[in-house]
C-alpha cells in the first residue's frame, strides 16, 4: 500500500538527477495551493450527495450513492494530478515532471533558456501565483507553460540566479568596467 501511495504522490526526482555531471537541485515548485480548490469541491459535492442517500428511497438510493462516489474519485485524481505535477530548477537544467497515470517528463538545459515571462493576473497577485512561460531557440519545446507557481517573483529570481551563475548571462568578466 505504502509503494503504490508513493507512486501516486512522489514523482521521484533524484531518479531524474545527473548525478555523475554534479547536478543539483536549486528548487522544487510545486503547484500553488489554489489548484486544489476544485478537487477539493468536487470531494465536498460528493460526500453531500453521500448524505442524501439516506433520505431516499430504496429505489433510487443507489444513484446518490454512485453520484457520490465518482465525485469523489473524480476530486481526489483531479487533487492528485496537481499533486504529482513538479517543476524542477537544477545547476544545469529546468524539467518538469508531470502525469499521474502515464508519467511525461519535460526538460530545457539552462543554456537553451532566451526568456521566462511571468503573468500574475489580478487573483494571482492578490494569492501570490502567476503562470511562467519560457522561450527558447527551438521552433518546438516540451516545455514551454508552467502554471499555478507559487511565489512567481521569487522562483523568476532563483532561474535568473542559476543562470547567471552558470555563466550563460550576465556581465561578462571582461566587460567594461570590471577591472
Amino acid at each position: 500500500m505504502r509503494l503504490i501511495l508513493r507512486w501516486l504522490t512522489d514523482p521521484s526526482i533524484s531518479d531524474r538527477l545527473l548525478r555523475d555531471e554534479d547536478e543539483d537541485v536549486v528548487d522544487i515548485v510545486h503547484k500553488h495551493w489554489v489548484v486544489y480548490l476544485l478537487p477539493g469541491l468536487l470531494v465536498w459535492a460528493g460526500i453531500v450527495c453521500w448524505a442524501v442517500v439516506p433520505l431516499s428511497s430504496l429505489d433510487v438510493g443507489w444513484l446518490p450513492f454512485l453520484g457520490g462516489t465518482g465525485l469523489v474519485l473524480w476530486g481526489v485524481v483531479k487533487a492528485l494530478q496537481r499533486n504529482i505535477d513538479r517543476f524542477v530548477v537544477t545547476n544545469q537544467r529546468v524539467f518538469r515532471v508531470h502525469g499521474l497515470f502515464n508519467r511525461k517528463e519535460a526538460t530545457m538545459p539552462l543554456s537553451r533558456i532566451l526568456d521566462i515571462s511571468v503573468d500574475k493576473p489580478l487573483h494571482g497577485r492578490i494569492l501570490d501565483f502567476g503562470h511562467f512561460t519560457f522561450e527558447s531557440a527551438a521552433q518546438a519545446q516540451g516545455l514551454r507553460d508552467i502554471r499555478y507557481v507559487a511565489r512567481p517573483d521569487e522562483r523568476n529570481l532563483t532561474i535568473q540566479r542559476v543562470v547567471t551563475r552558470a555563466g550563460l548571462r550576465g556581465r561578462s568578466p571582461h566587460a567594461p568596467g570590471k577591472g
